[in-house]
């Protein structure tokens, strides 16, 4: 599988997903927001995987965005700790993800 099908698999298939670093204090205010509004997500370490680089090279041909954390949300680009944490305070950001906060709330 190459890396762009990588990817984008993941893009189809998660329903939060995060792009990240694990020094990057941009990610970490993405991914406290995410866990303290109980939301389930995959973090993927860009830092900590062979293909890192590679994925943050793909990143940036599908959404022109350099910079992590690159948070998508069913499939949607959402973007940077910037527009997650605009889209909370406007709120925006929780009727995005209710339906994935109750579904995980109810498998438990």
């Amino acid at each position: 599988m190459s890396v762009k099908e990588f990817v984008t698999n993941l893009i189809k298939n998660e329903n939060v997903l995060v792009f990240s670093k694990t020094y990057c204090p941009y990610c970490q205010a993405t991914k406290t927001l995410l866990r303290k509004l109980n939301c389930p997500f995959k973090p993927i370490e860009l830092d900590t995987i062979k293909q890192g680089k590679e994925i943050q090279n793909c990143l940036y041909d599908i959404t022109k965005q350099k910079t992590v954390p690159n948070t998508f949300i069913k499939g949607k680009h959402i973007g940077g700790n910037d527009k997650l944490q605009s889209l909370h305070k406007k709120g925006e950001l929780l009727p995005l993800i209710q339906n994935i906060i109750n579904n995980s709330q109810s498998k438990l």
